[in-house]
């Protein structure tokens, strides 16, 4: 399963309701490291399909729910189990450590 782009409105459903871990990639157009990891988190998505969720939610079309968690500096990707904020990971980082962070917080 590919990632999938929260919004604002979305967001209440895709993440704080969801039936499984939801990693959050806060990012930007504009970001340099954000696009570097967005390959690797679409293949994390493929390889970790029935156990998280991963997301993407653009802060510059989305400023509520950025605004709201205090996200200060991209990429920014926030583990949510259960609808709460259980881990995060600040900055681009190669496949392989963030298939490993995420599976050591699941």
């Amino acid at each position: 399963m590919a990632t999938i782009n929260v919004t604002d409105n979305s967001w209440q459903s895709d993440v704080l309701e969801a039936d499984k871990p939801v990693l959050v990639d806060f990012w930007a157009e504009w970001c340099g490291p954000c696009k570097m990891i967005a390959p690797a988190l679409e293949e994390i998505s493929d390889e970790l399909a029935d156990k998280i969720t991963i997301a993407k939610m653009d802060i510059m079309e989305n400023t509520g729910v950025p605004g709201e968690i205090g996200v200060q500096s991209i990429p920014l990707m926030v583990l949510y189990k259960d609808g709460k904020p259980v881990a995060q990971k600040l900055g681009a980082a190669p496949k392989g450590q963030l298939k490993q962070w995420i599976e050591s917080e699941l």
